[in-house]
């Protein structure tokens, strides 16, 4: 088996070789096609995003690949299945995953994502419980299939939102991959001139363009007030700062990227009361990864298209080139092919 390795006391990276993981009686193991390469993954690399405290920890919380054995006790899936992988899960005796809210959880959540918490798919092999697994829908390619998981995010995104009505006027800040799935998103579901998407570099505000999807393409400095929804994508406190005054009375802004646990966010609370402002947080993908599976197929090629969002494809090996591209703003995000 070959693996990226993450030193997390040293924080350092490399390719490694190790035997074949056996999976316990309920863990089932799964060799990798493809896995991304997400921005959590780039803040976990520098130190400013929690994960295992200590020892080797293989990332990779976006995957798919073909089960290759089962654990004794494992029933719903066989070998030879394709399939993706939720790395997120509670542990089903508390109080918040009792009420339908395992994303909270302290046990699990956040706090035991696989790919952060415990091994993931920056590897040829992984080992996962049976019920994180799902099985592939018919059509759906494997290579898109390793978007399912940030999908999924964003399908519990667009169900604390809603309702979103086409004629909104909506303003999405961030045009990395999360910038750019988010307007495939509202495109799909109508919205076409109303759409705007604010982002400072110019290549990635190139590849809103490619999408095709006739939004207003803009720098910060260019987008003026005037919006019923801002959807935050680039985890960035200033960004967002500067977003609350572009609301309309009865606006809502949805903290959708992930900001560092050290930023800060100042507002005006009597502009909150006054313009009825809401603020809405996105964690994770509770209960929403079959969601994300729907949207892939219903996304399908003309939304979920490589070369279009910007996505390039590379090998283990070449682990350093992707982080390097990622960092230098070529591409909106790198998937690793390990097939």
């Amino acid at each position: 088996m070959e693996s990226l390795s993450f030193d997390v006391t040293k924080k350092t990276l490399a390719l490694t070789r190790a035997e074949l993981p056996v999976p316990a009686a309920n863990e089932v193991r799964i060799r990798v096609a493809y896995s991304g390469i997400c921005g959590t993954d780039l803040h976990i690399l520098d130190g400013s995003f929690p994960c295992k405290r200590s020892g080797l920890l293989t990332l990779g919380h976006e995957f798919s690949g073909t089960v290759d054995a089962v654990g004794s006790s494992v029933k719903s899936l066989k070998v030879g299945q394709k399939v993706v992988v939720d790395p997120n899960s509670g542990c089903d005796t508390c109080d918040y995953c009792h009420g339908g809210n395992y994303h909270f959880c302290d046990a699990g959540g956040i706090n035991n994502t696989v790919g952060i918490y415990r091994d993931g798919g920056w590897s040829t092999h992984a080992v996962v419980p049976e019920n994180q697994v799902h099985v592939l829908p018919d059509g759906i390619q494997m290579h898109q299939a390793a978007l399912t998981e940030p999908l999924s995010c964003l399908a519990h995104g667009w169900d604390k939102i809603n309702p979103v009505h086409v004629g909104l006027n909506v303003l999405v800040i961030g045009a990395g991959i999360i910038g750019l799935l988010w307007s495939c998103l509202l495109h799909l579901h109508g919205l076409r001139k109303t759409v705007t998407v604010s982002e400072p570099q110019e290549k990635r505000r190139n590849m809103v363009t490619k999408l095709d999807l006739d939004y207003e393409v803009k720098s910060p400095k260019e987008v003026k007030e005037g919006f019923d929804l801002v959807v935050d994508c680039s985890g960035s406190g200033p960004a967002m700062e500067a977003a609350v005054p572009l609301l309309r009375r009865g606006g809502r802004l949805c903290v959708f990227g992930v900001a560092s646990p050290n930023a800060k966010l100042t507002i005006e609370p009597f502009q909150v009361y006054m313009k009825e402002l809401n603020i809405i947080g996105v964690n994770i993908n509770p209960f929403t990864f079959p969601k994300g599976l729907a949207l892939l197929k219903a996304m399908g090629d003309r939304y979920l298209n490589y070369e279009k969002l910007g996505i390039k494809v590379y090998l283990l090996s070449q682990y350093r080139e992707a982080l390097e591209a990622l960092k230098r703003g070529d591409i909106s995000k790198a998937v690793f092919k390990l097939e």
